[in-house]
């Protein structure tokens, strides 16, 4: 899409259009899938006090489902969005730069040492060791004289990301706790239950407020730090903040559904090609954008293969490694 084209249509209908296809995903997420259900049973079950073995399908199973997809799919586009913007890579994305891998050695660990650990405790984890693997990624990518190339962040964060899973592997295998590990973060929406989504739900919309409140900001920072310095930016303590809500938003997403690569890279690079690059109009459109894809991708996986599920993670790597090798052959301008 041209910036002409880009400027000709104002950003107020680009947002409604998106919030109309979120809809009509939602939908089809809602009555698709193994069990035979119709629009007049959705309807029944989010706006009556209707009862049935379908009703219950619905409210117990397949909306916490959708729910996590959601809220997982506009949480992790919006940490990609805004890795992206912070860096100026191309190439930003939690599961890429370590911190879904921080996420994962944290949640083995808990479940080695404290079996007894409640969810709270089990997402406090994550977001510990999504901090952890953040801060290895740029310690490591801030050693060498030059500051944060895209290449050497990418590097870094591949090392860090191997190291982690690897130690999350031995603490899984040491402590016969492997299937346990694999369970959690096999990538998927399965068995989200509203205990979960009550605890999860209040961390992500904080760092989706947050993020959105400083979109002005981030928008100077990607264009040029000097910029942002020069007109007052208190740039260091907005860059400490977004990280903040990029660890809240990502260390989120694991605990509820485990790994999920890819998703932060492709949604935002998208959404660039249809609003530019105002971080203002970048970020509540990644939201959406990463929802309704998190509902496709759910939606899929139920059905394609139906009574049995495909993994979601496989379906998004799937589609992800492809977008992937493009933006890196054409240097993170391909789709902008």
């Amino acid at each position: 899409m041209t910036n002409e084209n880009r400027r000709t249509i104002p950003f107020g209908y680009k947002l409604i259009i998106g919030l109309l296809v979120f809809a009509a995903m939602f939908v089809l997420s809602m009555t698709m899938g193994a069990a035979d259900i119709s629009l007049h049973n959705v309807w029944q079950a989010l706006f009556s006090d209707g009862k049935g073995e379908k009703i219950s399908i619905i409210r117990e199973i397949r909306l916490p489902r959708e729910i996590a997809a959601i809220i997982v799919g506009a949480a992790l586009s919006v940490s990609g969005a805004i890795m992206q913007g912070i860096t100026r890579n191309p190439l930003a994305d939690p599961g890429l730069l370590g911190l879904t891998a921080g996420a994962n050695a944290a949640l083995a660990f808990i479940l080695a040492f404290i079996p007894s650990a409640n969810y709270f405790s089990v997402t406090i984890a994550c977001f510990i060791g999504a901090a952890v693997g953040t801060t290895m990624v740029f310690g490591i990518g801030a050693m060498r004289k030059g500051g944060f190339s895209p290449l050497r962040i990418v590097l870094a964060g591949a090392a860090v990301s191997a190291f982690l899973y690897a130690i999350a592997e031995g603490i899984g295998i040491y402590f016969k706790i492997s299937k346990n590990v694999s369970m959690w973060t096999a990538g998927g929406m399965v068995g989200t239950t509203w205990g979960q989504l009550q605890i999860i739900v209040p961390f992500i919309l904080v760092g989706l407020l947050v993020s959105f409140f400083l979109s002005r900001q981030l928008t100077i920072l990607s264009l040029n730090e000097e910029v942002a310095v020069g007109l007052g930016q208190k740039t260091t303590q907005i860059k400490v903040i977004l990280f903040i809500a990029i660890i809240l938003l990502a260390g989120a997403s694991v605990a509820l559904i485990g790994n999920m690569a890819f998703i932060g890279l492709m949604v935002p690079h998208v959404v660039r090609a249809m609003v530019g690059t105002d971080y203002r109009f970048i970020l509540p459109m990644s939201a959406i954008t990463g929802a309704t894809f998190m509902l496709f991708a759910d939606t899929l996986g139920r059905t394609m293969n139906a009574p049995f599920e495909t993994p979601v993670a496989a379906i998004v790597a799937t589609l992800g490694l492809p977008f992937f090798l493009v933006i890196v052959r054409k240097g993170g301008k391909a789709f902008s």
